[in-house]
């Protein structure tokens, strides 16, 4: 990639970084944002504040982990940001991982989130619960990779949320999704037992959006 092209990839990292903290899905450093370009990652750094972080503070790594760009040590979650890169087969993949606070409550009672929602399905179906393991560490990296298994987020028990897409821009999405699902489930939990759309339910939804092109914008349709 040109210095260009790795210009504009640690560019949208930040941007997402910045977002992310206007959103108060993250306090300080407590969290880290990835995008991957072909056999190239921007990552941010450890420590890096996401108010106030810069281009800077995102570094550019190979997929091996092998620093490319930037003068910084990458977040000491580098191992599960690359797990989940080299899974991807695509070319350009992004990940998001806060410490979100309605979901990282959430990682501490649940086992499942389940889909007490149609839009819960953006998602993949039920959020799976990663077991606890020390951060940083390459058993939390696998925990987190078989919890993703199908579905863009996961909770990471007792610590917050990670979610994926193809940008930065759509894993935040997917960030803030699973945070409001979170609080709806937290808050019907307070009233009674949420109730929890079946498998037929779920069907229907997918069938429907497909034939409404759900989430798009288009122009009326004329009266037959």
């Amino acid at each position: 990639m040109s210095g260009t092209d790795l210009a504009g990839l640690r560019g949208s990292v930040a941007d997402t970084c910045h977002r992310a903290a206007t959103e108060r899905l993250v306090v300080g450093t407590a969290g880290n944002v990835s995008a991957r370009d072909g056999d190239r990652v921007a990552i941010t750094a450890t420590g890096a504040d996401f108010a106030s972080l810069g281009e800077e503070h995102v570094v550019v790594v190979d997929l091996d982990g092998r620093l490319v760009r930037g003068d910084l040590e990458p977040t000491s979650e580098l191992d599960l940001h690359l797990g989940l890169h080299r899974l991807s087969s695509e070319q350009r993949s992004a990940v998001v991982h806060t410490h979100a606070p309605v979901s990282t409550a959430m990682s501490t009672v649940l086992e499942e989130l389940p889909v007490i929602h149609y839009q819960q399905l953006l998602l993949g179906g039920p959020v799976r619960v990663a077991p606890y393991a020390t951060f940083g560490t390459q058993a939390l990296a696998d925990h987190v990779r078989r919890a993703l298994d199908g579905r863009q987020a996961a909770l990471m028990a007792n610590h917050g949320s990670v979610s994926v897409g193809a940008t930065p821009g759509q894993a935040l999405e997917h960030a803030l999704l699973l945070e409001w699902l979170c609080t709806v489930y937290r808050d019907a939990s307070a009233v009674g037992t949420p109730a929890v759309l079946d498998q037929e339910q779920q069907d229907d939804v997918v069938r429907a959006a497909i034939e409404r092109k759900y989430g798009t914008t288009r122009p009326p349709q004329e009266n037959a």
